[in-house]
């Protein structure tokens, strides 16, 4: 297999860790990412696509998932994971990467204060289940990071 690299102008691209605020503008929005489930006997994680929510007051993910005896993830309450999303921004790229331990909640257990902002929060819903969305139980977690890198992209002059 050949790899083929096209440098467009005159210009370096690296990535530079964003400050709080940064990462907090960039995931206000919610949006979408991938959370990954740790799989018994070293296996491959269990990864799946998932709209998110985030509270930068309390610097807290939330997740609305799929459960239940038909679901791959298994028992989800107390499971280490890792979520990532990433997006671009005037055409320049911004990930994040948490690590943490999902708790299930619900919205009566969720502040005040993080509910008005949640509600301002789309997160797209998307039927990826085969069957009518009303046959499939969800619960609602919060990811609170042990452990979160954001960075973005930084070009520089050559």
């Amino acid at each position: 297999m050949t790899l083929s690299v096209v440098v467009v102008g005159m210009s370096d691209t690296e990535s530079t860790a964003m400050d709080a605020d940064e990462r907090d503008a960039f995931l206000a929005t919610g949006g979408t990412g991938v959370i990954s489930f740790p799989s018994p006997g070293g296996e491959s994680p269990h990864s799946v696509p998932v709209s998110y929510g985030y509270d930068g007051s309390e610097t807290a993910f939330y997740f609305r998932l799929a459960v239940g005896p038909d679901s791959d993830k298994g028992e989800v309450a107390g499971r280490h994971v890792t979520f990532v999303t990433y997006g671009q921004e005037d055409d320049k790229w911004q990930s994040v990467v948490v690590k943490g331990q999902l708790e299930e909640t619900t919205e009566a257990s969720v502040a005040t204060e993080s509910l008005e902002g949640l509600q301002q929060v789309h997160i797209p819903l998307v039927d990826i289940f085969g069957r009518p969305v009303k046959d499939v139980s969800f619960g609602f977690y919060r990811l609170v990071p042990a452990e979160m890198t954001s960075r973005r992209e930084s070009r520089t002059a050559l």
